[in-house]
């Protein structure tokens, strides 16, 4: 299965490239999917069977000042990758988020809830999905809460916090922490059983961004001084679903392990790094 992927120096693209074989990487300083002609060349010279769109827009509270750029990436630039890929019969994939839905739900999203996001990061997402879903051969991967040792994220923001002093996190809004490389062993999977469609795939369980701080100072054997807060006590420039677990209703989706594994394993991962 020969694979390119894209935004391949990211958290879940440099990820995807170690769990492939025969990959083509590029990262954004080697391809800008906004460039249509560049992505069109690119494609058409590794002539891949599958495309792993990881080239994001990621900053979630950047994208309310920002959201022209937000949606160049996320949906203008996801459309010139869905489109190349379907010009060489390659199957499309593009890693998608919780952040599609509002949060009013209080069981977890599957893949036909009706959408509605709240923040300019997930409508530029929610854009990227119908520009993807316009070709045939695509595959959307509703994913969250990611964390991997490819990238700044969570785990490492609550770990530099603590060395500094108290910690507070917000406990009112839940979701499913997923560690990149289980997401990245399933995008696999998928991509070789050539599922298409839209497909939830996150880390089984779910918890408060508190309690995931909470996991991270215990099975680090750090000794912080955490105590939670509301979303209203620590406003943000994005609105954030208050719950946004994601799961599959479909029986082609491989079920991810529970979070805390992941959060096991990266913790193990960044030691031996």
């Amino acid at each position: 299965m020969r694979l390119l992927v894209t935004g391949a120096g990211g958290m879940l693209g440099s990820d995807v490239v170690r769990a492939g074989d025969q990959v083509t990487a590029l990262s954004r300083a080697e391809l800008d999917i906004t460039d249509e002609g560049a992505v069109d060349h690119a494609v058409r010279a590794a002539r891949p069977d599958a495309v792993v769109n990881c080239a994001a827009y990621t900053d979630v509270d950047g994208a309310e000042a920002e959201t022209d750029a937000a949606m160049r990436v996320n949906a203008a630039g996801a459309l010139n990758v869905a489109e190349a890929a379907a010009s060489v019969d390659a199957l499309v994939v593009y890693p998608s988020t919780d952040y599609v839905f509002d949060g009013s739900k209080r069981a977890p999203y599957v893949e036909s809830d009706p959408v509605s996001p709240r923040s300019a990061y997930g409508r530029s997402k929610l854009e990227g999905e119908l520009a993807t879903a316009t070709v045939d051969g695509h595959l959307i991967v509703r994913t969250a809460w990611l964390f991997g040792t490819g990238g700044r994220n969570f785990v490492e923001a609550m770990l530099a916090a603590a060395s500094r002093g108290p910690v507070r996190v917000v406990c009112d809004q839940v979701g499913c922490p997923t560690y990149t490389r289980h997401l990245a062993a399933a995008i696999l999977t998928l991509v070789e059983a050539k599922v298409t469609g839209i497909v939830h795939a996150a880390g089984a369980g779910e918890c408060s961004w508190h309690d995931f701080a909470r996991a991270i100072f215990e099975r680090a054997n750090v000794d912080a001084e955490l105590s939670p807060c509301t979303t209203g006590e620590f406003p943000r420039p994005a609105p954030r679903p208050a719950y946004s677990v994601l799961r599959s209703e479909r029986a082609d989706v491989p079920a991810l392990p529970r979070w805390e594994r992941g959060l096991d394993e990266y913790l193990a991962e960044r030691v031996v790094a």
